[in-house]
This record gives C-alpha cells, sequence and structure tokens, in this order.
C-alpha cells in the first residue's frame, strides 16, 4: 500500500505591490504656483471685462465695479447698434478672408517648389521670404504709402484711383508680410513628408500641380490649419496698416469700432466692454473650430513613430 502524499496548499495571492508616492519637489511646487498665478493674472482682465460688459452703468457708478448686481443685455444690443458693427464687421470679412487664402495658397506653392523640385537656392530663397519678417513695419511705412497712392487702379474698384484707400491695398500688404513666415513654416513640414509619395504619383503620371493639390496639400491639413488661425488672429486684429492705408471711415475695419462707443469727455467702460466681447468673438469661434488641427499642427515632428 503506496502512501499517498498530501495535496500542496495553495499559495497565498500575492499583493500588487504598492507604487511609491511620488514626491512633489519644491522648485515643481514653486512653478505650477507661478504659472497659476501668471494664468489668473492674464484671465483677470478679461474676465473682468466680460462680467462688466452685462452690468448697467449707472449701477457700477453708486455702488463700484466690486459691488454685485446691475445685470442687464442692454449693452450688447447698444453695442451693436451705436458702434455700427455690421458694416465693420463686413469689412474685416473683405481683408481678412481674401488675405488669408492668398497667403496660404501663395506659401504653400512656394514652400512645395523650394521642397521638392529647388537644391541650390533653398535657403537664399527663404531667406528672402523671410527678409520681409526682419525689419519692423514702422519703418516701410513711409514707402509703402507712397506706392500705394503711386499705383493705379479703376475708378470702379478704387474711389481714390489709386490701391491707397482700397482694401485691396490692406489685402496685398498683409500678403506680402506673412508669405515669409508661413512658407518657413509649411517647407518645414514638407520635408518631413516622405519622398516616395511625390515619386509614386511622378510614376503614375501626375504633373506638377496635381502633385502638390492630390498628394501634398492633403497631408499639410493640420499645419495649414493651424496657420489659418493665426492668420486669422494677426490679419483681424490689425490696426497700423488699416489706418496706414484706408482714409473712409465706411471702409475700415472692426478694429476701429470702438472708436464710436466713447466720446471725447465720457466713456462707459461697461458698453465698451460690450463691444470688445462682441469683436473678439469671432477669433474665438475660429480658433474653437479649427482648435484640433491647431494643436495636431503644432505638435508635428515632436515625436518619432
Amino acid at each position: 500500500m503506496t502512501a499517498t502524499t498530501p495535496a500542496a496548499a495553495p499559495a497565498p495571492p500575492r499583493e500588487a505591490p504598492r507604487s511609491p508616492r511620488r514626491r512633489v519637489r519644491p522648485a515643481r511646487a514653486v512653478l505650477q504656483i507661478f504659472l497659476a498665478v501668471t494664468a489668473l493674472a492674464w484671465l483677470f482682465p478679461i474676465l473682468w471685462a466680460v462680467v462688466n460688459s452685462f452690468r448697467d452703468y449707472e449701477f457700477t457708478a453708486r455702488h463700484g465695479y466690486l459691488s454685485f448686481g446691475g445685470f442687464t443685455l442692454e449693452n450688447y444690443r447698444r453695442a451693436w447698434v451705436e458702434g455700427e458693427l455690421p458694416g465693420y464687421f463686413l469689412n474685416s470679412l473683405i481683408i481678412t478672408v481674401p488675405s488669408v487664402l492668398l497667403i496660404l495658397f501663395l506659401s504653400s506653392c512656394a514652400a512645395f517648389v523650394l521642397t521638392h523640385y529647388s537644391r541650390r537656392f533653398n535657403l537664399v530663397m527663404l531667406a528672402v521670404f523671410l527678409a520681409a519678417n526682419l525689419l519692423p513695419v514702422q519703418a516701410l511705412l513711409v514707402p509703402l504709402f507712397r506706392m500705394a497712392n503711386a499705383v493705379p487702379l479703376p475708378y470702379w474698384i478704387s474711389e481714390s484711383g489709386a490701391v491707397y484707400d482700397s482694401h485691396i491695398g490692406v489685402v496685398l500688404v498683409h500678403t506680402a508680410f506673412q508669405m515669409g513666415f508661413c512658407t518657413f513654416v509649411l517647407s518645414n513640414f514638407m520635408k518631413a513628408l516622405p519622398p516616395s509619395l511625390i515619386e509614386a504619383a511622378r510614376v503614375d503620371g501626375a504633373s506638377v500641380f496635381q502633385q502638390y493639390r492630390s498628394v501634398v496639400l492633403p497631408l499639410c491639413r493640420p499645419s495649414l490649419a493651424a496657420l489659418a488661425t493665426l492668420l486669422v488672429t494677426w490679419i483681424y486684429n490689425d490696426l497700423f496698416w488699416a489706418l496706414a492705408l484706408l482714409s473712409s471711415g465706411d471702409k475700415l475695419p472692426i478694429t476701429t469700432a470702438l472708436q464710436n462707443l466713447q466720446s471725447t469727455f465720457f466713456v462707459d467702460y461697461n458698453l465698451l466692454s460690450a463691444g470688445s466681447v462682441l469683436i473678439a468673438l469671432p477669433t474665438l469661434v475660429v480658433f474653437f473650430v479649427l482648435q484640433r488641427h491647431f494643436v495636431a499642427g503644432l505638435t508635428l515632428g515632436a515625436s518619432k513613430g
């Protein structure tokens, strides 16, 4: 008779190792506190303007801006009507949309040629494109102003008979100044694209424009969206070139509309805040619509696949 060995007792379950708590370093804590305070310092004026835009001026004048109450929507109605915002919005639309489309088209074409078809003069051409960004725009005001008055246009396009006092002049100036930066960004992005895509398109008999339109341009969508967001913000908020190249009041962009909401001896800051909020809305809408592509365009090349 053989002795049977008792079955081995099951081993007790092992406890999952506890991850050690990460201690926050003092330097990192100070950095986080500094960033939080800086963010609040940047956001406070905006939040303060938004809150006061919904408050009545008489209430704040009587109780002070630190009080609570007097909320109304009358400021927005007055800002829309008294500031004549619809006409100014249309002028900004006429300036911003053609400028952004023209800049993105020309800069993407230039970047495509410099990246895939030019080898010897790449750096020289990029330097030429970026040269316009090295000088302050104020230094070029006088020559551009004289040029705008000297270049003729038909009277059915410009009432002055010249580029001056026409939206075309402002569009051309923005296109000239922003093309260098956009060409530089897009050329760096196109260099990261696989050359085999262009070679395959050439083997299939695609023309140069077909390679640009059907192969390269769809892959550049994130970078184009990021640049479009920046360009809309820069051109829409521009005041310098609008005042320098436009003299007719009915052609000025939205950035000059706030002058209609203040008089010589009295300023209703609640009304002015409402007008500022209304003027800032289009750029916020563009950013939130293109936010996903904007973030993707900024993070391209951050990691290797």
